[in-house]
C-alpha cells in the first residue's frame, strides 16, 4: 500500500525542469543583434566622428610658457634669527617679526599672494590685459596679432559689446576676470627641490611669455614693498621706544632691532629678485600645448561606437519582448 501511495504521489507531482542556461546571455544572440543593427552603428559612429573632427578643428591652439624659479636667499634672516632666541619676547611686544622659524614660509606666502584676488585684479588693471584675457579668440601667426571675438569686444573702438544679464555688465568685472585668469595660470612649488614653476596658457605664445615675466616682476616687487613697509613701521615704533626709555640694557636691545630692520630695508632696495630668482626664464613656445586633436577624434569615435551598440541592443531586446 505504501509503495502504491508513493507511486501515485510521484505521478501527480508536477515536473519542474530548471535550465540555468535560461538566465545566461547568449553571446551568439548578442552578435546577431549587433550584426542586424550594423548600419545603425556605422551611421551613428560616423556622425560622432565627423562631429569630433569639426569640434577639434574649431578649437584654437593654446600655447604654454613657463619659468623655473628658485626661492631667493633671505640673507637678512640670519641676524634676526640670532636675535630671536635672545630677545624674542621683547620683539613681540614691539611688533617686530624676527623670523625665528615658526612663521609662514615666505615662498609659500608669495605664491598665495600671487593667486589672490587682490594681486590678480591689480595685475590685470596695471597691464591692461582684460581684452586679451576675456575676448581673445585666436592668434594670427603672420602678423603676430590677437584676433578678438567680435561678439564680445571691438578692438578698434576699445569697446565691450557682449550681451549679459544683470548684475553683469558688457565690460567684464574683476571677479569674472579673476576666475578666467585662475584657469590659465599655474604656480606650484616642488616639495622635494623647493623649486617653483609659474606658467601661463594663452592663444598667443608671445602673450603667454610676457605675462609670465610680468608675474615674476610684480610678485617680487609686491613682496618687497610689503617687507619694506613692515620694516619702516617697526623702525618708527622702535625709535619712539628709544626716546621713552632710559634703561641702558633695553636701549641696547632696541638699537639692535633697529639695525636689523634697517638691514631689511637695504636688502630689499638693492635686490630686484627679492623672493624668486629666475633659473630658467620663460620663452616663446614654438609648439602648441593643446588641444590634442587626434585624441579628441579618437575619443569621439569610441564614444559614438559604444553608444550606438548600446542603442542597438536595447532596441533588439525591447522588440524581442
Amino acid at each position: 500500500m505504501e509503495n502504491n501511495s508513493n507511486n501515485l504521489n510521484q505521478t501527480n507531482a508536477p515536473v519542474v525542469n530548471y535550465n540555468a542556461a535560461d538566465d545566461e546571455i547568449d553571446l551568439r544572440e548578442l552578435f546577431t543583434a549587433i550584426w542586424q543593427g550594423k548600419w545603425t552603428i556605422i551611421i551613428i559612429t560616423a556622425l560622432f566622428a565627423v562631429a569630433s573632427v569639426i569640434y577639434a578643428i574649431k578649437q584654437p591652439n593654446i600655447y604654454k610658457s613657463e619659468a623655473l624659479l628658485a626661492p631667493a636667499e633671505q640673507e637678512q634672516q640670519g641676524g634676526l634669527g640670532a636675535l630671536a632666541g635672545q630677545f624674542g619676547g621683547l620683539a613681540s611686544l614691539a611688533g617686530v617679526n624676527l623670523g625665528s622659524g615658526g612663521g609662514v614660509d615666505k615662498t609659500q606666502m608669495a605664491l598665495e599672494v600671487l593667486k589672490s584676488r587682490k594681486f590678480t585684479s591689480e595685475f590685470i588693471q596695471k597691464h591692461n590685459i582684460l581684452p586679451d584675457l576675456m575676448a581673445a579668440k585666436a592668434w594670427n601667426r603672420e602678423t603676430n596679432t590677437i584676433i578678438y571675438n567680435e561678439e564680445l569686444y571691438i578692438a578698434d573702438q576699445n569697446k565691450w559689446i557682449r550681451e549679459v544679464e544683470l548684475p553683469f555688465k558688457p565690460e567684464p568685472s574683476m571677479q569674472e576676470a579673476y576666475k578666467e585668469f585662475s584657469k590659465i595660470v599655474s604656480a606650484n612649488k616642488d616639495k622635494e627641490t623647493g623649486m617653483v614653476k609659474i606658467a601661463i596658457e594663452h592663444v598667443s605664445p608671445y602673450v603667454a611669455q610676457q605675462w609670465v615675466n610680468w608675474l615674476i616682476q610684480d610678485i617680487n616687487k609686491t613682496m618687497k614693498q610689503r617687507d619694506v613697509f613692515e620694516a619702516i613701521k617697526s623702525t618708527d615704533f622702535l625709535t619712539q621706544q628709544l626716546e621713552q626709555t632710559k634703561i641702558a640694557d633695553i636701549r641696547t636691545v632696541l638699537y639692535k632691532l633697529v639695525e636689523e630692520q634697517t638691514k631689511t630695508i637695504m636688502f630689499a632696495n638693492v635686490r630686484d629678485e627679492y623672493v624668486f630668482k629666475t633659473i630658467d626664464p620663460a620663452i616663446v613656445p614654438e609648439k602648441k600645448f593643446k588641444p590634442k586633436r587626434a585624441l579628441i577624434c579618437v575619443l569621439g569615435v569610441l564614444l559614438g561606437g559604444m553608444l550606438s551598440v548600446i542603442l542597438v541592443l536595447i532596441r533588439y531586446f525591447m522588440n524581442k519582448k
